[in-house]
């Protein structure tokens, strides 16, 4: 499995403001980079926190991608995948809609009656006791023919996966603006390092729009 984490942040690290309101980093030419990523991608991994302020669709955009993937004997869209430990996910989110296959991860800790409500529009995947273990879920989608997965956020969830060694690229879009906040979120959030830092190998700078992408090997798994 090939696990790329993909991000927009701010010159200042930051990928929203403290208000976690969703702010436009990047432009037209970067977006279409993420949709062509997207498109090359069997699923599209965000945390529930993502779902919950920002309501995303996560699906293909451009209409010759989407055509592409058919042509390719694959579905328009990729599969979405919601990391959502205590099952939060709204029942009316964009992301539970008819245009993917969606994966919801669940802890152990989920209640019954939420569970429920989400197993009539996704796929459940149970994997852990208080949180989701990731190493677990993503072993699942895995077996399930997902060999390519891409992470769109967010903080926490990026921290979780570099924490657990699940990361194989990131490719960061940094971009002219400067957002500030101590408690503003940032690429990877979580506890933080305090030793054994993932150590990145630096692959491909890319200037685009009015900042550059950074593409990243991990190197230590």
């Amino acid at each position: 499995m090939d696990v790329i984490v993909n991000a927009a942040a701010s010159a200042d690290g930051k990928l929203s403001s403290r208000r976690r309101e969703q702010l436009a980093i990047s432009g037209a030419d970067d977006f279409a980079r993420v949709d062509r990523l997207r498109a090359a991608s069997d699923a599209v991994v965000v945390g529930v926190g993502t779902v919950l302020a920002d309501d995303p669709h996560l699906t293909v955009k451009d209409d010759d991608l989407r055509s592409q993937r058919r042509e390719d004997g694959r579905p328009g869209n990729p599969a979405r995948v919601v990391v959502d430990s205590r099952g939060r996910t709204p029942t009316d989110a964009a992301v539970l809609d008819d245009e993917a296959t969606t994966y919801v991860c669940l802890s152990e800790a989920a209640p019954v009656d939420r569970r429920m409500a989400l197993a009539d529009h996704a796929e459940l995947i149970t994997a852990g006791e208080e949180r989701v273990d990731l190493l677990r879920a993503f072993a699942t989608l895995q077996e399930d023919g997902l060999e390519q997965l891409m992470v769109e956020g967010g903080g926490e969830l990026i921290f979780s996966l570099f924490e657990a060694g699940l990361v194989d690229e990131l490719r960061l879009f940094v971009g002219p603006k400067i957002i500030g906040g101590r408690d503003a979120p940032t690429l990877a959030d979580g506890e933080g390092f305090v030793s054994e830092f993932p150590t990145l190998e630096l692959a491909a700078v890319d200037r685009i729009d009015d900042g550059v992408v950074l593409t990243w090997r991990v190197e230590d798994r």
